[in-house]
């Protein structure tokens, strides 16, 4: 929808085909420091979503552990002077009313906007000629942006683009709450004690006075409680009962099961053709705990639709100005999901340095590259290469420093600093 916008802006004829909203339960509440500027750019600015309701400040982070142990991310006070002038504030948002609302921008853009879902695409050779939706319209076009989500991932499926997969299977369930007062922050609730890969439980205020309380997990843990009898509704107020701070909402968890949804962190390459890109979680499907998911899809929506506008009245996208967006869209996807899989997700650098150690670890270069990003905006050749080139750097030292800890092993592996 937000590429729709855009490219409508510029003056492109433009049909976006949408499921609807309310046939889903979206995820990604809880956004970066990076995201409010995007949206500002769909007319969308935080002021307007907080006041509207659609929106509650997020200005830290909170990991927390079940031995109690904690740490608070907060952005320091000096990125906000100049020369930096960084927005030191943030939001959760309503993904619900949050889709509403730009829905209702895209329509009055003048974008066409049909309810339904593509099943089929028609090509010829590398060129997409049309698209099939479930309802049996058949569309054609000059140009196709694909952003069918994670689960889809409708283009690198019909041209079997390769893949890069990072960690397990993992699966989210999650409710909501009403609470007295919600902290202006995200609060994660790590579970990482001994050599095993982390649980953790986000609580993310969307309301002053509703939070989203979801437990993540990989597929495989899920299943095996699940083979011992337990209910999803049990094995999700299981978890909650793990930490002092959940406790009290267990009893009042609702009669009916808590939402699900299953995700494997991936990346395609080579997700661009001569008139087809693809953008946000169809292209990259970065780990929630990130907070990169809304960033990531709005930076894409608005670099594609960037590429298709300027090159509207050619007959094909250049080979490079379409290379160089996928690089983008690679380098970070690889650096967020490489970083938390490697420091976060799994042990030997967790239990080296303790988990909360390790979250700064993970927190600083990922804000800092983050921050690069949105500062210099890298489209151009150079640009792009500094920035792979300087991610690559990063992965491959963090690979270094992980090879290093799981051979070393140490003895005691402790989950605190």
């Amino acid at each position: 929808m937000a590429a729709s916008i855009h490219l409508a802006r510029a003056g492109m004829r433009v049909t976006c085909i949408e499921t609807d909203p309310q046939d889903v339960d979206p995820v990604g509440e809880s956004l970066d420091w990076f995201a409010p500027e995007l949206l500002r750019e769909l007319d969308l600015p935080m002021d307007r979503l907080l006041r509207d309701g659609i929106a509650t400040y997020k200005r830290h982070v909170i990991l927390k552990l079940i031995s109690g142990a904690a740490r608070h991310y907060i952005p320091s006070d000096w990125l906000g002077r100049p020369p930096f002038n960084v927005e030191l504030r943030t939001i959760h948002v309503d993904r619900t009313r949050l889709n509403r609302i730009v829905r209702d921008c895209l329509v009055s853009n003048g974008v066409t906007l049909i309810s339904d879902k593509v099943v089929s695409v028609e090509r010829d050779g590398a060129r997409v000629v049309a698209v099939v939706t479930e309802a049996g319209e058949r569309l054609c076009s000059r140009w196709f942006l694909d952003a069918s989500g994670s689960a889809t991932s409708l283009f690198p499926r019909v041209f079997e683009l390769p893949a890069f997969e990072y960690g397990p299977r993992k699966v989210a369930l999650w409710d909501y709450f009403q609470v007295e007062e919600a902290l202006e922050g995200t609060t994660l609730l790590g579970d990482c004690d001994g050599n095993r890969y982390m649980e953790w439980v986000w609580q993310i205020p969307i309301h002053p006075k509703t939070i989203s309380v979801g437990y993540v997990a990989t597929g495989e843990s899920i299943k095996a409680k699940r083979q011992q009898g337990l209910t999803i509704q049990e094995i999700y107020s299981e978890q909650l009962a793990r930490f002092e701070d959940l406790r009290t909402l267990v009893p009042d968890l609702p009669h009916s099961p808590p939402k699900i949804t299953s995700y494997h962190c991936r990346t395609f390459d080579n997700i661009s053709g001569p008139n087809w890109l693809v953008m946000g979680e169809a292209a990259a499907m970065v780990d929630p705990m990130t907070s990169y998911g809304v960033t990531g899809a709005l930076r894409h929506a608005a670099e594609a639709s960037r590429i298709v506008s300027r090159y509207r009245r050619r007959k094909r996208l250049p080979w490079l100005a379409r290379t160089l967006y996928v690089r983008r869209v690679l380098a970070m996807a690889k650096f967020f999901n490489c970083g938390i899989e490697k420091v976060i997700y799994d042990w030997p650098i967790r239990n080296r340095i303790g988990a909360l150690n390790a979250g700064d670890l993970y927190t600083i270069p990922a804000w800092s590259m983050n921050h690069l990003y949105s500062r210099f905006r890298p489209e151009g050749l150079i640009s792009t290469l500094f920035f792979s080139l300087a991610l690559r750097i990063l992965r491959m030292a963090l690979s270094i420093y992980y090879w290093f800890c799981k051979r070393s092993r140490p003895a005691a592996p402790v989950c605190t600093a």
